[in-house]
């Protein structure tokens, strides 16, 4: 008798779990548009001359590529926006679609635009490929890494 009551004990205790689990909210799936989103939102406060925009999707510890150069949040805040702000305040760039992967809480978004225009008097046409890493906390995504490599047009 004992040894029933201990197995009903043990029925009912997988049947609580069993509902508990079932009963859960699943994760938040993942949402292409709030990651494109995010990545327009920091290349348009570039493109308006907003750097305070710009790094506030910016991951505390996030490292950009470019030239074979890496910089740190803070080098990249200090030395390399403001030539990007800029070279947008006078080039054109048409960016093409984004196509953007999930893992998880991480994504990544691969896209191409296409420069033209004259930048400090020399003419300029390459095109830019971009490859943005955003990682969700909490509920927002944030951008960890960019790596930026060109070729002409």
């Amino acid at each position: 008798m004992r040894r029933q009551r201990c197995l009903g004990y043990g029925l009912i205790a997988t049947t609580v779990l069993l509902v508990s689990a079932c009963g859960a909210p699943p994760p938040a799936s993942p949402n292409e548009s709030e990651v494109i989103a995010v990545v327009e939102a920091f290349y348009a406060a570039i493109k308006k001359g907003d750097p305070a925009a710009a790094m506030s999707v910016i991951a505390h510890d996030a490292v950009f590529l470019e030239s074979g150069k890496l910089e740190t949040r803070a080098e990249y805040e200090a030395n390399h926006l403001p030539a990007d702000i800029e070279f947008e305040s006078q080039v054109t760039g048409k960016r093409g679609p984004m196509r953007v992967t999930f893992e998880g809480n991480t994504a990544w978004v691969i896209a191409l635009t296409d420069y033209d225009g004259t930048f400090q008097g020399s003419p300029v046409s390459f095109v830019s490929a971009q490859l943005v890493v955003l990682a969700r906390d909490a509920d927002n995504w944030r951008i960890r890494t960019i790596h930026w490599s060109s070729r002409r047009s």
